[in-house]
């Protein structure tokens, strides 16, 4: 359990790793759903091609979906699109390096269903069964008397084994065409590859520093956006804490004092307590002012050009540099000399 509790801290403080994890366990779940999926073609020529086709596209795309639900900086792009200028420009590069990034681990999923859709061939089959040339696949003289509808409905029970007499003609038909659902898969796959290695290797010669200037930007967004909720979860915690001592102290003051008179150690300890609460609170102690926190960050974030306290640094630099110079014995360029005290002593004849 423990094992367990620290692979999941470490997901959580490395944000890129656990949706690389998320995309993975997509990705093998899509191959899991595939296998355990019962193909049924309905075998029927108005149905064939939509089922086929259909099951083709519409997992990729519920897959591509899910990607972007269970992708938390999908909130932050948002966020970061929507808010109000404010004192902080938006930076379209950024928005579009973010954009690009869940774009590319939610591929992954949808990749790989198709991949493997197209690799098994049913249906390819079940879609494109009603085009074949029956001629090509055997002795088709039994197709010589019907018409166009018979002939069609006829191609359209080939994928189904019970439903189809002639299993020459259909092992035939059914391997030429998973033989071509093959080829485009690997087709398919050698496209993904390529384009990956395209954006993998080429993009970084270019727009070297301009990506690294977005990566960074887009890292900061992130952990800005982690740290800010820390910080509010926090100050909650304590304003809550607070509260509710204070409200217990109004209601019991006199069990308040008994406790104080009976165990003045346990009493130092709580004081410390709440003195780290008090410091936690950042100033912020009514509901007010901490919506109002709130609204003008949402509406009007700080710049990001750091400003230092000049006032306050050339002071600490003096008070560290007296404190060494004293400790060395020496103290605004001379020699500490040990002051020596006179003593006054009178002495009275009464």
């Amino acid at each position: 359990m423990d094992k367990f509790r620290m692979m999941f801290q470490f997901l959580q403080s490395n944000q890129e790793s656990f949706m690389n994890g998320i995309c993975g366990i997509m990705a093998l779940a899509s191959a899991q759903m595939y296998s355990a999926f019962e193909f049924s073609c309905p075998c029927m020529p108005e149905y064939n091609y939509t089922y086929g086709i259909g099951l083709l596209i519409i997992p990729p795309i519920w897959f591509f979906l899910l990607g972007f639900v269970l992708n938390n900086n999908v909130s932050v792009l948002a966020e970061e699109w929507k808010r109000p200028t404010g004192k902080r420009m938006k930076d379209p590069t950024i928005l579009r390096y973010m954009f690009c990034s869940i774009t590319q681990r939610s591929l992954i999923a949808p990749a790989l269903w198709v991949s493997v859709t197209l690799m098994d061939g049913k249906s390819f089959l079940c879609a494109f069964s009603i085009n074949l040339d029956i001629e090509k696949f055997g002795n088709s003289s039994f197709v010589k008397g019907m018409s166009e509808t018979e002939r069609i409905r006829l191609l359209a029970r080939i994928p189904c084994k019970d439903l189809f007499e002639h299993q020459e003609i259909r092992v035939a038909a059914t391997r030429y065409i998973k033989c071509i659902s093959q080829a485009c898969g690997w087709i398919f796959l050698l496209m993904m590859t390529f384009t990956a290695f395209l954006i993998r290797a080429i993009r970084p010669c270019f727009t070297q520093a301009a990506f690294l200037k977005t990566k960074y930007w887009s890292h900061y967004i992130d952990i800005e956006r982690k740290m800010f909720d820390e910080t509010c979860k926090e100050h909650a915690k304590s304003f809550a804490k607070v509260c509710i001592h204070q409200y217990f102290e109004n209601i019991s003051g006199e069990m308040q004092s008994f406790h104080y008179r009976s165990s003045k150690d346990d009493s130092g300890d709580e004081d410390e307590d709440k003195r780290s609460d008090e410091d936690k609170l950042l100033g912020i102690r009514a509901q007010d002012d901490m919506n109002k926190v709130l609204w003008n960050w949402h509406t009007c974030k700080p710049a990001l050009a750091l400003r230092k306290d000049q006032m306050g640094g050339e002071n600490n630099s003096k008070l560290n540099g007296n404190i060494n110079e004293a400790f060395n014995g020496f103290a605004n360029g001379h020699a500490n000399e040990t002051k020596k005290k006179e003593w006054a002593v009178y002495y009275s004849k009464v």
